[in-house]
Parts: structure tokens; C-alpha cells; sequence
């Protein structure tokens, strides 16, 4: 009768196929796998202005929280005491230290601008979207360089 075939399936799968199926699954890439993908210039400046976006809004945190509980943790974070720290330090190491803030700034800054020319839909063809990311490279390393040096 029809209901006798419903008594349950028929047992087709072994025990084991389960288990290797498993672990052929831990030996695969997890998806997407950027590894074999050749570095381009819009993904490349797309996750550096989000990681700049964080730098920087981290730093900004991390100062206003310091300058928030300075005076309850006895720290001098006025400009004048900042000042007289950074003056005494040595030449190479202001302008290193200068180049590691300008530089995240002004390229999150330049990044953002061309974001905002996107917004317009303009320079949307895959050319001009190469073409403005190595302006954005080059003005930012003028900038950093004009804001370390002058």
C-alpha cells in the first residue's frame, strides 16, 4: 500500500561520509578569499580610508579621554606642557611622528573628497576611478610632506 513507503528513507549516506565532507570543508579558503586576488588601487585605497577613518577617530578618543581625566589622575595635558614636550624632542622623531598623523589625516581627507565626487557621479568609469585614486596617492604624500617640513 501507498502509506508503507512513507515509514521513513532509505539509509543511502555511510557514517563516515559525513565525516570526511567535514574535513574537506576545514581545508577550504574561507569565501571571500582575497589572497589570490592582485592588489588594485580602488579595493586597496578603499580599506586604507577605512582603517584611517578608525585610526583616526581612535586617536581622537584616546586624547580627549586622557585630556577628560587628567586633572582626577594628576597629568599635566596642557598645550603649553605638550609644547614644551615636543620641542624637546629630536628633529627625526618630531617629523616622524608629525608624518604618522598628517599622513593618515590628509589621505582620509583627499579619499573622502573623491568619495564625494563619486556622490555626483562623475569619474565613475573604471579609468578615471584608478586615475583619481593615484592623484589621491600623490597629493596625499605632497601634503604629508608640506605638513612634516613646513
Amino acid at each position: 500500500m501507498w502509506w508503507q513507503s512513507l515509514e521513513g528513507p532509505i539509509g543511502t549516506v555511510r557514517p563516515d561520509n559525513d565525516r570526511i565532507l567535514a574535513q574537506q570543508r576545514l581545508k577550504r579558503p574561507v569565501s571571500p578569499f582575497v589572497g589570490i586576488y592582485q592588489p588594485q588601487i580602488p579595493w586597496v585605497l578603499s580599506i586604507s580610508g577605512r582603517i584611517t577613518g578608525c585610526l583616526l577617530s581612535g586617536g581622537f578618543y584616546i586624547f580627549g579621554s586622557a585630556y577628560l581625566i587628567a586633572p582626577y589622575v594628576g597629568w599635566d595635558l596642557s598645550i603649553g606642557s605638550i609644547v614644551a614636550t615636543v620641542a624637546a624632542w629630536p628633529t627625526p622623531v618630531k617629523a616622524l611622528v608629525k608624518a604618522a598623523v598628517a599622513w593618515p589625516f590628509v589621505f582620509h581627507c583627499l579619499n573622502g573628497l573623491r568619495h564625494l565626487t563619486w556622490d555626483t557621479s562623475n569619474m565613475m568609469t573604471n579609468k578615471k576611478v584608478q586615475a583619481s585614486g593615484w592623484v589621491v596617492v600623490g597629493l596625499t604624500t605632497v601634503g604629508t610632506l608640506i605638513l612634516v617640513f613646513v
